[in-house]
């Protein structure tokens, strides 16, 4: 398999600030699928969410610091460059335009931002541009009947455990288990603002940036 029609994995997020759960997720979705190259992409300005706390360099910067030790992690900082609102079905088409129509893209998310899903713009025409893996809590079914029913029937057709499936561009959902980790930004956020220790929930170069650039205070 050539580099350019091996799958890319896609991982998308505010990563205000990344941390640990971020990449131990890109890292057990790469492991599961076979992934070479996971890409990172900060988003802009998400238009489901207002007042983030940090501006966009700062979190493309942190990414940056965060995966430059995983040889196949890399920052993708294409929404940064976007001005206006910014939407996943864009950034997808963005991707597949620069690598192809053949080119195998896998979208990475979490159950609960699954389960949201039918609320992001197009979301419909995000299976048209990439394979969708679903990381799910260790021990925790995909049970189609918790799906909005728009979802459901989206996926029912779609849903696999078959890897070699990935050999399509686009269209299918894969359900992963991962390793629980109890982090999130919000946490590292309000440890930084209060002066307490948020060592070893983040990789030791994204905190010691925030503190050098007084982030969160």
């Amino acid at each position: 398999m050539t580099a350019t029609s091996e799958p890319l994995g896609i991982l998308g997020g505010t990563f205000d600030p990344i941390h640990f759960g971020h990449l131990r997720l890109a890292e057990e979705c790469a492991d599961s699928l076979k992934l070479n190259e996971v890409r990172l992409l900060p988003a802009g300005k998400p238009w489901q969410r207002s007042g983030l706390i940090v501006p966009i360099r700062h979190r493309v910067e942190m990414v940056r610091l965060g995966v430059e030790s995983n040889p196949r992690f890399a920052v993708d900082a294409r929404e940064a460059e976007r001005s206006g609102p910014t939407y996943t079905v864009d950034t997808l088409a963005s991707l597949r335009q620069e690598f192809g129509d053949a080119r195998p893209l896998v979208m990475i998310v979490g159950s609960d931002q699954f389960l949201n899903l039918p609320t992001w713009h197009r979301w419909q025409k995000l299976f048209e541009f990439a394979h969708v893996a679903v990381a799910r809590r260790a021990n925790e079914p995909f049970d189609l009947g918790e799906l909005p029913a728009a979802l459901a029937a989206m996926v029912t057709s779609r849903l696999t455990n078959d890897k070699s499936a990935l050999a399509e561009p686009a269209g299918r959902v894969f359900s992963i288990e991962m390793t629980p980790l109890k982090i999130s930004s919000s946490q590292i956020r309000t440890l930084v603002k209060t002066r307490a220790s948020a060592r070893y929930l983040l990789p030791a170069a994204v905190y010691e940036y925030i503190l050098q650039h007084g982030l969160y205070q």
